[in-house]
């Protein structure tokens, strides 16, 4: 038997897929997240998906750990080793005002306080030559300091070490000597590339996250080891793509998005299958809405990341899967602020309590109580009716929270609760498309998680998106790409010099490093040679610029005349960027960038029985009144059962189509047909 399976642990659900490699057949289990021990909940869906651990092949993993502990700053106590002199870069960071007429705007305040900021004699130049000798002493001193201060983990940053780690590899071996017990991050090994501040706040935020993230994994590994698993081990990265549970503990800060970059990933895999290469990825779970611009098959990538958002977030310098997250899933909290305005997010209420109508506690109104109330959800097929909701509950609570500050019943309000949330959601989406010169028009929505298809069509009738998608299995289908995510891992060498007079001999020589150590950690992650693939890129800009734009390299040993390629890529991107080119501009390389993939077995959606138009009556489960204001009240939908719905069936709205972990909201003239792998495709009407 040749088992793999995927566990995503969300802020309020835990999923897990199982397939079968030889047959193709699925297992689904979910359960509610237990924030106090994350590992209880994987152990409760392993056993309700009935998997022998001893059959599993791989076992991935995408995990919250990290994020969390950074969002709450409860990571670990951190100390900084930086070049005299650099102290303070680190929290003076850049004077870029992202709310330029806030008068009372704050930075992020530094992960590491300034008296745990301590400095070391030495200088490397931007060429990489040694100005001045570390000074040994100076380094036993300052570690016995935090080691003192009970420092848990260091983080070493020296100035231009990603030009020669030679004095930051000694600082560390000087760390290991000094005090043992401290968890150590290099700066080189975490990003070999230029920006002093963008490198510290990586390589404090790999460190601050690395003794949970080592306490975390190797909890893990016990505990599905002792129930029989000998397989792999593989933990998903922001990337898109997975890496070993060993190299995710040197580097956790590569784990930040794990989730979300796999629903992603899992979008791109889709839209290609089933024709649809321009995608938008709108992926709603309990606790926030994420969204992802596919274009041509493949996710946009982004190296300028900030957790917990631009204005006030911490920037970490490694590839992201770029997505939009906004505050607003089904367990979102609405609530009135001191102006009187109906708010939505980013509170949670969590899977503990969570929603009120789960009845575990919770007393504050959420946006699946919001959906319960104007009839989109069955209270007795919720999780296939493991969880039963309290409708009066949750009507209850929003008519006295919401509804009675406006002189609303509870329906109004909660019509008004749902409108907020499309309303932050439809900016997340303009944000990547409209406001990056991309029309919605133009793409297809690819919706999943628990909520999404419940707000997908409603968001793509705003804005005008002609398709939406929702996969076989959508609130689990960040787990399925999980299964469908390559292990990866990506490599960076500042290298600033002009295009037109560069030698292509020395590039050939970086890149000839950056291979080698790529394919050196895949074969001891067990990729055979011929599953290995590698793909360079440059990072371009006009002689001039601040900022740079990605550029696919050619392929093997750069030639002169691939200078010119390179040149004619970058005016093209720039041109589709920006609207304009500069041809006759001289342009500059900044980054060498190197992207080694392990390939894996893709699984593949297995055909489902043919039917005809007309959905059987099997699947026909009555009509349910549900409430949709723009249709002026209540309307009698149709409501069906998505698994025993047949390729070809056709479902026009308005109706519901409802399954174990998901509800699909059909609204008039939207029509609704079963692909033959299973997937619904929404011709979405009101254009």
């Amino acid at each position: 038997m040749a088992l793999r399976i995927a566990v995503d642990i969300g802020g309020t659900f835990t999923d897990l897929v199982a397939l079968e490699e030889l047959t193709g057949e699925i297992s689904l289990s979910k359960t509610s997240t237990t924030p106090k021990d994350l590992i209880l909940a994987v152990n409760d869906c392993v056993g309700k998906a009935k998997v022998q651990l001893k059959d599993v092949d791989f076992f991935i993993h995408g995990t919250t750990v990290a994020i969390n502990a950074i969002l709450s700053q409860q990571g670990a106590k951190t100390g900084l080793i930086t070049t005299k002199g650099f102290r303070d870069v680190y929290e003076i960071g850049r004077h870029n005002r992202p709310e330029m007429y806030n008068l009372f705007f704050k930075k992020p305040t530094p992960l590491v306080p300034r008296d745990l900021r301590l400095e070391v004699t030495e200088r490397i130049d931007y060429q990489g030559r040694v100005l001045s000798p570390l000074d040994e002493s100076e380094v036993r001193h300052v570690t016995r300091k935090l080691r003192e201060a009970s420092v848990q983990s260091v983080a070493v940053c020296l100035l231009h070490s990603y030009m020669n780690p030679a004095n930051e590899i000694r600082v560390g071996q000087i760390i290991r000597e000094v005090y043992p017990e401290a968890y150590v991050s290099l700066s080189h090994q975490i990003m070999r590339e230029y920006r002093e501040y963008e490198r510290a706040s990586t390589t404090v935020l790999n460190s601050y996250v690395m003794p949970i993230a080592e306490k975390y994994l190797s909890k893990l590994e016990e505990e599905i080891k002792s129930i029989g698993f000998s397989g792999r081990l593989l933990i998903m990265q922001s990337n898109g793509g997975t890496m070993t549970s060993e190299v995710a503990r040197t580097k956790p800060v590569h784990l930040i998005e794990s989730g979300p970059a796999a629903g992603a990933i899992g979008a791109a895999y889709l839209g290609q299958e089933i024709g649809f290469e321009n995608v938008i990825s709108f992926d709603m779970g309990g606790t926030t809405a994420k969204t992802c611009l596919i274009e041509r098959g493949f996710p946009k990538v982004t190296t300028e990341y900030r957790i917990g958002g631009y204005a006030r977030g911490h920037p970490i310098k490694v590839p992201v899967i770029d997505l939009i997250e906004v505050g607003a899933g089904g367990g979102s909290i609405a609530w009135i602020d001191s102006a009187n305005a109906l708010k939505v997010g980013p509170r949670s209420a969590g899977a503990e309590p969570g929603p009120i109508c789960y009845d575990k506690g919770g007393t504050e109104p959420t946006v699946t109580d919001a959906n319960l109330v104007v009839g989109r959800i069955n209270p007795n097929y919720f999780l296939g009716g493991e969880i039963p909701l309290n409708v009066q509950k949750a009507q209850d609570a929003i008519k006295r929270k919401i509804g009675d500050v406006f002189g609303m019943s509870a329906l109004q309000a909660s019509s008004g609760i749902l409108k907020v949330a499309d309303t932050i959601m439809s900016y997340a989406i303009r944000a990547i498309t409209v406001e990056r010169g991309y029309d919605p028009r133009d793409f297809t929505m690819i919706a999943f998680g628990g909520a999404g298809p419940m707000h997908a069509v409603s968001l793509a009738r705003e804005l005008k998106i002609p398709n939406v998608i929702v996969p076989l299995v959508p609130a689990h289908f960040s787990a399925w790409g999980m299964l469908l995510s390559d292990l990866r891992h990506d490599y960076v060498q500042t290298y600033v010099t002009p295009l037109e007079s560069s030698e292509i001999d020395e590039i050939n020589n970086l890149y000839s490093n950056m291979r080698k150590e790529a394919v050196e950690v895949l074969k001891r992650e067990g990729i055979p040679k011929d599953r290995i693939t590698l793909i360079k890129s440059v990072d371009m800009r006009y002689l001039g610029q601040e900022h740079t734009i990605n550029t696919p390299a050619p392929s093997g040993v750069l030639r002169v005349s691939d200078k010119q390629t390179i040149r004619e890529r970058f005016d093209g991107l720039h041109e589709m960027r920006y609207g304009h080119c500069a041809k006759k501009e001289p342009t500059e390389i900044v980054n060498l960038r190197l992207t080694a993939i392990g390939t894996v077995t893709k699984p593949k959606f297995k055909r489902i029985r043919r039917g005809k138009k007309k959905p059987t009556a099997r699947s026909y489960r009555g009509r349910r009144r549900v409430y949709f204001e723009k249709e002026g009240g209540y309307v009698n939908c149709d409501v069906y059962l998505r698994e025993a719905l047949l390729a070809g069936n056709v479902v026009h709205g308005p109706a519901i189509i409802e399954e174990y972990a998901s509800t699909l909201v059909l609204y008039q003239n939207d029509v609704a047909e079963v692909s033959k792998l299973g997937h619904l495709l929404v011709k979405v009407g009101g254009r």
